[in-house]
Protein backbone atom coordinates (compact mmCIF):
# COMPACT_ATOMS: atom_id res chain seq x y z
CA UNK A 1 0.00 0.00 0.00
CA UNK A 2 2.72 2.27 0.95
CA UNK A 3 4.48 1.49 -2.21
CA UNK A 4 1.45 2.28 -4.43
CA UNK A 5 0.98 5.22 -2.76
CA UNK A 6 4.90 6.10 -3.36
CA UNK A 7 3.91 5.81 -6.98
CA UNK A 8 1.30 7.80 -7.22
CA UNK A 9 3.37 10.75 -5.74
CA UNK A 10 6.06 10.47 -7.92
CA UNK A 11 3.87 10.42 -11.02
CA UNK A 12 4.67 13.04 -12.98
CA UNK A 13 1.28 13.32 -14.68
CA UNK A 14 1.10 17.33 -14.00
CA UNK A 15 4.11 17.66 -15.68
CA UNK A 16 3.24 15.48 -18.60
CA UNK A 17 -0.27 17.92 -19.17
CA UNK A 18 2.05 20.75 -18.56
CA UNK A 19 4.68 19.80 -21.49
CA UNK A 20 1.90 18.40 -23.65
CA UNK A 21 -0.06 21.58 -23.63
CA UNK A 22 2.56 23.84 -24.55
CA UNK A 23 3.50 21.16 -27.04
CA UNK A 24 0.57 22.20 -29.20
CA UNK A 25 0.31 25.55 -28.16
CA UNK A 26 3.47 25.38 -30.41
CA UNK A 27 1.96 23.42 -33.16
CA UNK A 28 -0.84 26.21 -33.38
CA UNK A 29 1.84 28.57 -34.34
CA UNK A 30 1.56 29.18 -38.18
CA UNK A 31 -0.13 26.30 -38.61
CA UNK A 32 -1.78 28.14 -41.20
CA UNK A 33 1.46 28.44 -43.32
CA UNK A 34 1.95 27.37 -45.96
CA UNK A 35 -1.48 28.62 -47.22
CA UNK A 36 -1.38 25.90 -49.74
CA UNK A 37 -0.42 22.07 -49.55
CA UNK A 38 2.90 20.89 -49.48
CA UNK A 39 5.26 17.64 -49.49
CA UNK A 40 2.61 14.86 -49.38
CA UNK A 41 0.32 16.53 -48.59
CA UNK A 42 -0.78 17.12 -52.04
CA UNK A 43 -1.88 13.64 -52.42
CA UNK A 44 -3.51 13.27 -48.65
CA UNK A 45 -5.64 16.80 -48.94
CA UNK A 46 -7.59 15.88 -51.98
CA UNK A 47 -8.12 12.02 -50.39
CA UNK A 48 -9.36 13.27 -47.81
CA UNK A 49 -11.70 16.09 -49.42
CA UNK A 50 -12.94 12.93 -52.13
CA UNK A 51 -13.97 10.92 -48.84
CA UNK A 52 -16.20 13.84 -47.57
CA UNK A 53 -17.75 14.71 -51.15
CA UNK A 54 -18.96 11.43 -52.08
CA UNK A 55 -16.85 8.61 -50.63
CA UNK A 56 -14.59 7.97 -53.42
CA UNK A 57 -11.29 6.88 -52.07
CA UNK A 58 -8.22 7.78 -53.84
CA UNK A 59 -4.58 7.37 -52.81
CA UNK A 60 -5.21 3.26 -52.45
CA UNK A 61 -1.69 2.66 -51.92
CA UNK A 62 -2.58 3.06 -48.00
CA UNK A 63 -5.29 2.51 -45.65
CA UNK A 64 -7.86 4.59 -45.37
CA UNK A 65 -8.51 5.89 -41.61
CA UNK A 66 -5.54 8.37 -41.15
CA UNK A 67 -7.58 10.12 -44.42
CA UNK A 68 -10.46 10.12 -42.82
CA UNK A 69 -8.92 11.98 -39.70
CA UNK A 70 -8.04 14.51 -42.24
CA UNK A 71 -11.15 14.58 -43.58
CA UNK A 72 -12.74 15.09 -40.11
CA UNK A 73 -10.71 18.06 -39.72
CA UNK A 74 -12.05 19.64 -42.71
CA UNK A 75 -15.68 18.69 -41.69
CA UNK A 76 -15.03 20.63 -38.75
CA UNK A 77 -12.54 23.38 -39.39
CA UNK A 78 -13.30 23.86 -42.70
CA UNK A 79 -11.29 23.51 -46.40
CA UNK A 80 -8.57 25.93 -45.00
CA UNK A 81 -5.09 25.27 -43.88
CA UNK A 82 -6.06 24.70 -40.29
CA UNK A 83 -8.60 21.96 -41.17
CA UNK A 84 -5.88 20.14 -42.85
CA UNK A 85 -3.99 20.14 -40.54
CA UNK A 86 -5.24 20.50 -37.13
CA UNK A 87 -6.02 16.21 -36.68
CA UNK A 88 -2.39 16.15 -37.12
CA UNK A 89 -1.06 18.23 -34.12
CA UNK A 90 -3.58 16.86 -32.18
CA UNK A 91 -2.19 13.26 -32.70
CA UNK A 92 1.28 14.96 -31.97
CA UNK A 93 0.45 16.07 -28.60
CA UNK A 94 -1.55 12.39 -28.15
CA UNK A 95 1.77 10.66 -29.16
CA UNK A 96 3.56 12.99 -26.65
CA UNK A 97 1.08 12.17 -23.92
CA UNK A 98 1.04 8.80 -24.39
CA UNK A 99 4.52 7.85 -25.21
CA UNK A 100 5.58 9.62 -21.91
CA UNK A 101 2.95 7.94 -19.85
CA UNK A 102 4.24 4.10 -21.21
CA UNK A 103 7.63 5.16 -19.99
CA UNK A 104 6.20 5.90 -16.74
CA UNK A 105 4.04 2.61 -16.60
CA UNK A 106 7.27 1.11 -18.09
CA UNK A 107 10.20 2.21 -15.84
CA UNK A 108 8.14 4.07 -12.53
CA UNK A 109 11.06 6.43 -13.03
CA UNK A 110 9.73 10.26 -12.62
CA UNK A 111 12.83 11.61 -14.11
CA UNK A 112 13.01 9.14 -17.16
CA UNK A 113 9.64 10.07 -18.05
CA UNK A 114 10.11 14.01 -17.70
CA UNK A 115 13.27 13.83 -19.74
CA UNK A 116 11.53 11.59 -23.04
CA UNK A 117 9.06 14.29 -22.99
CA UNK A 118 11.54 16.44 -23.40
CA UNK A 119 13.80 14.96 -25.77
CA UNK A 120 10.44 13.95 -28.01
CA UNK A 121 9.11 17.56 -28.30
CA UNK A 122 12.30 18.79 -29.25
CA UNK A 123 13.75 15.87 -31.32
CA UNK A 124 12.16 17.33 -34.33
CA UNK A 125 10.60 14.53 -35.97
CA UNK A 126 7.31 14.51 -33.89
CA UNK A 127 7.04 18.71 -34.11
CA UNK A 128 7.41 18.44 -38.03
CA UNK A 129 5.14 15.61 -38.52
CA UNK A 130 2.39 17.62 -36.23
CA UNK A 131 2.55 20.21 -38.42
CA UNK A 132 1.62 19.00 -41.71
CA UNK A 133 -0.72 16.28 -43.11
CA UNK A 134 0.24 13.01 -43.42
CA UNK A 135 -0.09 9.74 -42.37
CA UNK A 136 2.49 9.02 -40.13
CA UNK A 137 1.71 10.77 -37.30
CA UNK A 138 -1.89 9.38 -36.46
CA UNK A 139 0.28 6.04 -37.35
CA UNK A 140 2.90 6.89 -34.08
CA UNK A 141 -0.09 8.31 -32.09
CA UNK A 142 -1.84 5.37 -32.19
CA UNK A 143 0.54 2.84 -31.14
CA UNK A 144 2.25 5.23 -28.32
CA UNK A 145 -1.76 4.79 -27.03
CA UNK A 146 -1.08 1.18 -27.52
CA UNK A 147 2.13 0.72 -25.88
CA UNK A 148 1.00 2.95 -22.79
CA UNK A 149 -2.33 0.80 -22.04
CA UNK A 150 -0.02 -2.49 -22.24
CA UNK A 151 2.38 -0.91 -19.63
CA UNK A 152 -0.20 0.73 -17.22
CA UNK A 153 -1.67 -3.14 -17.92
CA UNK A 154 0.65 -4.67 -16.15
CA UNK A 155 2.19 -2.33 -13.83
CA UNK A 156 -1.95 -2.35 -12.77
CA UNK A 157 -3.16 -5.71 -13.25
CA UNK A 158 -6.75 -4.88 -12.10
CA UNK A 159 -7.05 -2.50 -14.94
CA UNK A 160 -5.57 -5.20 -17.06
CA UNK A 161 -8.58 -6.16 -19.09
CA UNK A 162 -10.40 -2.69 -19.89
CA UNK A 163 -6.41 -1.72 -20.61
CA UNK A 164 -5.69 -4.43 -22.94
CA UNK A 165 -8.80 -3.60 -24.98
CA UNK A 166 -8.05 -0.42 -25.04
CA UNK A 167 -4.61 -1.41 -26.55
CA UNK A 168 -6.22 -3.49 -29.11
CA UNK A 169 -8.75 -1.05 -30.58
CA UNK A 170 -5.40 1.32 -30.83
CA UNK A 171 -3.38 -1.16 -32.74
CA UNK A 172 -6.43 -1.52 -35.35
CA UNK A 173 -6.16 2.25 -35.73
CA UNK A 174 -2.38 2.47 -36.01
CA UNK A 175 -2.53 -0.39 -39.00
CA UNK A 176 -5.54 1.71 -40.45
CA UNK A 177 -3.50 4.16 -40.60
CA UNK A 178 -0.46 3.32 -42.21
CA UNK A 179 0.69 0.00 -42.89
CA UNK A 180 4.59 0.59 -40.96
CA UNK A 181 3.58 -0.29 -37.80
CA UNK A 182 1.85 -3.83 -38.86
CA UNK A 183 5.04 -5.97 -37.84
CA UNK A 184 5.49 -3.77 -34.37
CA UNK A 185 1.52 -4.22 -33.81
CA UNK A 186 2.23 -8.06 -33.36
CA UNK A 187 5.14 -7.48 -30.32
CA UNK A 188 2.29 -6.74 -27.92
CA UNK A 189 0.61 -10.37 -28.29
CA UNK A 190 3.89 -12.11 -28.98
CA UNK A 191 5.25 -10.63 -25.46
CA UNK A 192 2.43 -11.67 -23.60
CA UNK A 193 2.89 -15.14 -25.28
CA UNK A 194 6.16 -15.40 -24.32
CA UNK A 195 5.97 -14.50 -20.23
CA UNK A 196 3.32 -17.08 -20.43
CA UNK A 197 5.51 -19.60 -21.77
CA UNK A 198 8.46 -19.06 -19.90
CA UNK A 199 6.18 -19.01 -16.84
CA UNK A 200 5.78 -22.49 -17.49
CA UNK A 201 2.32 -22.91 -16.49
CA UNK A 202 0.58 -26.38 -17.14
CA UNK A 203 -2.81 -24.99 -18.74
CA UNK A 204 -0.99 -22.19 -21.07
CA UNK A 205 -4.03 -21.35 -22.93
CA UNK A 206 -6.53 -21.13 -20.41
CA UNK A 207 -3.87 -19.98 -16.43
CA UNK A 208 -4.84 -16.91 -15.55
CA UNK A 209 -1.92 -16.97 -12.70
CA UNK A 210 1.47 -15.21 -13.65
CA UNK A 211 2.87 -12.12 -15.58
CA UNK A 212 2.77 -9.94 -17.22
CA UNK A 213 -0.95 -9.30 -16.57
CA UNK A 214 -2.06 -11.59 -13.87
CA UNK A 215 -6.25 -12.03 -13.97
CA UNK A 216 -5.93 -12.38 -17.70
CA UNK A 217 -5.77 -16.17 -19.55
CA UNK A 218 -3.52 -16.27 -22.94
CA UNK A 219 -6.76 -16.81 -24.82
CA UNK A 220 -8.02 -13.45 -23.38
CA UNK A 221 -5.00 -11.50 -24.35
CA UNK A 222 -5.09 -13.27 -27.76
CA UNK A 223 -8.69 -11.48 -28.64
CA UNK A 224 -7.37 -8.59 -27.12
CA UNK A 225 -4.24 -8.07 -28.95
CA UNK A 226 -5.43 -10.09 -31.64
CA UNK A 227 -8.66 -10.31 -32.91
CA UNK A 228 -9.86 -6.71 -31.88
CA UNK A 229 -7.01 -4.95 -33.84
CA UNK A 230 -7.61 -7.28 -37.08
CA UNK A 231 -11.66 -6.17 -36.17
CA UNK A 232 -10.88 -2.53 -35.85
CA UNK A 233 -8.57 -2.48 -38.71
CA UNK A 234 -11.26 -4.13 -40.91
CA UNK A 235 -13.86 -1.20 -39.49
CA UNK A 236 -11.66 1.21 -41.08
CA UNK A 237 -12.13 0.56 -44.60
CA UNK A 238 -15.76 0.32 -44.25
CA UNK A 239 -16.65 3.48 -46.21
CA UNK A 240 -14.50 1.81 -49.08
CA UNK A 241 -17.11 -0.47 -49.80
CA UNK A 242 -19.64 2.27 -50.64
CA UNK A 243 -16.92 4.21 -52.49
CA UNK A 244 -18.51 5.63 -56.07
CA UNK A 245 -15.45 4.14 -58.17
CA UNK A 246 -14.26 0.62 -57.91
CA UNK A 247 -15.76 -0.03 -54.65
CA UNK A 248 -14.47 -2.81 -52.30
CA UNK A 249 -16.26 -6.22 -52.85
CA UNK A 250 -17.28 -8.09 -50.25
CA UNK A 251 -14.94 -10.90 -50.04
CA UNK A 252 -12.40 -8.73 -51.59
CA UNK A 253 -10.64 -7.68 -48.24
CA UNK A 254 -7.87 -10.01 -48.54
CA UNK A 255 -7.35 -9.74 -52.19
CA UNK A 256 -7.23 -5.65 -52.04
CA UNK A 257 -3.76 -6.11 -49.64
CA UNK A 258 -2.15 -7.85 -52.78
CA UNK A 259 -2.86 -5.12 -54.61
CA UNK A 260 -1.60 -2.64 -51.90
CA UNK A 261 1.51 -4.08 -51.52
CA UNK A 262 1.88 -4.06 -55.25
CA UNK A 263 1.09 -0.41 -54.95
CA UNK A 264 3.87 0.20 -52.57
CA UNK A 265 6.51 -1.89 -54.59
CA UNK A 266 5.70 0.18 -58.36
CA UNK A 267 7.61 3.09 -56.98
CA UNK A 268 11.23 2.54 -58.20
CA UNK A 269 12.61 5.45 -59.93
CA UNK A 270 15.38 7.30 -57.42
CA UNK A 271 13.89 9.86 -55.78
CA UNK A 272 16.18 13.19 -54.99
CA UNK A 273 15.62 12.62 -51.24
CA UNK A 274 15.57 8.81 -50.86
CA UNK A 275 17.52 7.22 -48.51
CA UNK A 276 18.40 4.01 -46.42
CA UNK A 277 18.47 3.16 -43.04
CA UNK A 278 21.86 3.42 -42.61
CA UNK A 279 21.55 6.94 -43.51
CA UNK A 280 19.07 7.30 -41.10
CA UNK A 281 21.01 5.86 -37.94
CA UNK A 282 23.50 8.28 -38.52
CA UNK A 283 21.30 11.39 -39.38
CA UNK A 284 22.91 12.39 -42.16
CA UNK A 285 19.73 12.43 -45.25
CA UNK A 286 17.52 15.06 -44.29
CA UNK A 287 14.16 15.96 -46.43
CA UNK A 288 12.83 19.53 -47.08
CA UNK A 289 9.17 19.02 -47.20
CA UNK A 290 9.04 22.74 -48.03
CA UNK A 291 11.39 25.23 -49.46
CA UNK A 292 9.88 27.93 -51.92
CA UNK A 293 8.35 31.56 -51.42
CA UNK A 294 5.43 31.23 -49.92
CA UNK A 295 2.56 33.42 -48.31
CA UNK A 296 4.56 36.18 -49.05
CA UNK A 297 8.03 35.21 -47.92
CA UNK A 298 11.13 32.52 -48.03
CA UNK A 299 10.36 29.51 -46.03
CA UNK A 300 11.31 25.89 -45.34
CA UNK A 301 10.66 23.32 -43.67
CA UNK A 302 13.57 20.40 -43.14
CA UNK A 303 13.14 16.54 -41.58
CA UNK A 304 15.91 15.81 -39.56
CA UNK A 305 16.10 14.58 -36.54
CA UNK A 306 18.06 16.82 -33.79
CA UNK A 307 21.62 16.27 -34.22
CA UNK A 308 22.88 15.53 -30.83
CA UNK A 309 19.91 13.63 -29.46
CA UNK A 310 19.93 11.03 -32.58
CA UNK A 311 23.28 10.66 -32.11
CA UNK A 312 23.56 10.44 -28.13
CA UNK A 313 20.62 7.77 -28.54
CA UNK A 314 23.36 5.19 -29.96
CA UNK A 315 25.23 4.38 -27.24
CA UNK A 316 21.69 4.91 -25.23
CA UNK A 317 20.08 1.81 -26.97
CA UNK A 318 23.96 -0.42 -26.57
CA UNK A 319 23.04 0.28 -22.85
CA UNK A 320 19.37 -0.08 -23.10
CA UNK A 321 20.35 -3.85 -24.31
CA UNK A 322 23.03 -4.77 -22.09
CA UNK A 323 21.14 -3.49 -18.80
CA UNK A 324 17.86 -5.56 -20.24
CA UNK A 325 19.96 -8.73 -20.96
CA UNK A 326 22.40 -8.77 -18.07
CA UNK A 327 20.78 -6.87 -15.50
CA UNK A 328 17.05 -7.97 -16.61
CA UNK A 329 16.18 -4.38 -16.80
CA UNK A 330 12.50 -5.19 -18.87
CA UNK A 331 11.83 -1.08 -19.32
CA UNK A 332 15.35 -0.83 -21.13
CA UNK A 333 15.11 -4.49 -22.97
CA UNK A 334 11.47 -3.50 -24.40
CA UNK A 335 12.77 0.05 -25.31
CA UNK A 336 15.78 -1.86 -27.41
CA UNK A 337 13.74 -4.78 -28.72
CA UNK A 338 10.80 -1.76 -30.29
CA UNK A 339 13.88 -0.14 -31.92
CA UNK A 340 15.12 -3.28 -33.35
CA UNK A 341 12.04 -4.23 -34.76
CA UNK A 342 11.11 -0.75 -36.08
CA UNK A 343 13.98 0.23 -37.76
CA UNK A 344 15.08 -4.02 -38.73
CA UNK A 345 12.07 -3.85 -40.91
CA UNK A 346 13.16 -1.45 -43.13
CA UNK A 347 16.19 -3.25 -43.10
CA UNK A 348 14.72 -6.20 -45.37
CA UNK A 349 11.32 -5.04 -46.45
CA UNK A 350 11.07 -5.16 -49.94
CA UNK A 351 10.18 -1.47 -50.64
CA UNK A 352 12.23 -0.10 -53.37
CA UNK A 353 12.50 3.31 -52.43
CA UNK A 354 12.98 4.38 -48.53
CA UNK A 355 12.48 8.00 -47.10
CA UNK A 356 14.28 9.15 -43.74
CA UNK A 357 10.37 9.44 -42.46
CA UNK A 358 10.52 6.00 -42.40
CA UNK A 359 12.46 6.66 -39.19
CA UNK A 360 10.30 8.23 -37.32
CA UNK A 361 9.11 5.33 -34.88
CA UNK A 362 12.25 3.92 -34.58
CA UNK A 363 13.69 7.34 -33.69
CA UNK A 364 11.22 7.35 -30.61
CA UNK A 365 12.54 4.27 -29.09
CA UNK A 366 15.60 5.78 -29.89
CA UNK A 367 14.83 9.38 -27.24
CA UNK A 368 13.73 6.36 -24.91
CA UNK A 369 16.53 4.88 -24.48
CA UNK A 370 18.56 8.27 -24.23
CA UNK A 371 15.78 9.33 -21.51
CA UNK A 372 16.53 5.60 -19.73
CA UNK A 373 20.43 6.60 -19.94
CA UNK A 374 20.24 9.84 -18.99
CA UNK A 375 17.81 8.77 -15.61
CA UNK A 376 20.82 6.42 -14.64
CA UNK A 377 22.82 8.99 -14.29
CA UNK A 378 20.30 10.29 -12.68
CA UNK A 379 20.08 7.73 -9.56
CA UNK A 380 23.84 7.74 -9.62
CA UNK A 381 23.98 11.41 -8.38
CA UNK A 382 25.29 12.72 -11.07
CA UNK A 383 23.11 15.38 -12.43
CA UNK A 384 25.15 17.46 -14.99
CA UNK A 385 24.59 15.18 -18.01
CA UNK A 386 21.36 14.60 -17.97
CA UNK A 387 20.56 18.17 -17.29
CA UNK A 388 23.49 19.24 -20.11
CA UNK A 389 22.08 16.60 -22.98
CA UNK A 390 18.22 18.38 -21.89
CA UNK A 391 19.59 21.82 -22.68
CA UNK A 392 20.93 21.09 -25.59
CA UNK A 393 18.20 19.32 -27.17
CA UNK A 394 16.37 22.31 -26.55
CA UNK A 395 18.52 24.29 -27.50
CA UNK A 396 18.87 22.68 -30.99
CA UNK A 397 15.31 23.08 -31.32
CA UNK A 398 15.24 26.61 -30.74
CA UNK A 399 18.10 26.95 -33.14
CA UNK A 400 16.23 24.86 -36.15
CA UNK A 401 13.14 26.12 -35.16
CA UNK A 402 12.49 28.51 -37.95
CA UNK A 403 13.24 25.63 -40.59
CA UNK A 404 10.87 23.21 -38.56
CA UNK A 405 7.86 25.84 -38.64
CA UNK A 406 8.32 27.33 -42.15
CA UNK A 407 8.93 30.78 -40.39
CA UNK A 408 10.19 33.60 -42.61
CA UNK A 409 13.28 33.91 -43.48
CA UNK A 410 15.95 35.90 -45.33
CA UNK A 411 16.54 34.57 -48.77
CA UNK A 412 16.50 31.98 -50.91
CA UNK A 413 20.25 30.81 -49.46
CA UNK A 414 18.99 31.21 -45.76
CA UNK A 415 19.16 27.29 -45.95
CA UNK A 416 22.97 27.17 -45.49
CA UNK A 417 22.37 28.35 -41.41
CA UNK A 418 21.17 25.10 -41.07
CA UNK A 419 22.37 22.51 -43.68
CA UNK A 420 25.48 22.09 -41.38
CA UNK A 421 26.37 18.42 -43.74
CA UNK A 422 26.27 18.93 -47.46
CA UNK A 423 23.81 15.90 -47.60
CA UNK A 424 21.33 17.99 -45.90
CA UNK A 425 20.73 20.53 -49.00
Amino acid sequence: MMAHAQEIRNDPKVWTYLLCAGFLALCLVRIGIPSAPYFDEVHYIPAAKALLADGEWLNREHPVFGKQLIAAGIALFGDTPLGWRIMSALSGTLALFAAMRALWFASQSRFASIAFGILLASGFFLFVHAQIAMLDIFMVAFFMVALWHCAAGVREPETGRWRLAIAGVALGLAMGSKWNVVFLAMLPGLAFLACRMTAGRRRLLTSQRGIPVPGISLIEAGVWLGLVPLFVYWLTFLPAYWAPYKPLEWGGFIALHANILELQGSVKNPHTYQSNWTDWVLNIRAIWYLYEPADGAQRGVMLIGNPLTMLLGLPALAWCAFAGLLRKRWDALAVAVLYAAALGMWIVVNKPIQFYYHYFLPSIFLLAALALALDEFWKRGRRWPPYSVLAASVALFVWFYPILSAAELKGPRSFAVWTWLYSWR
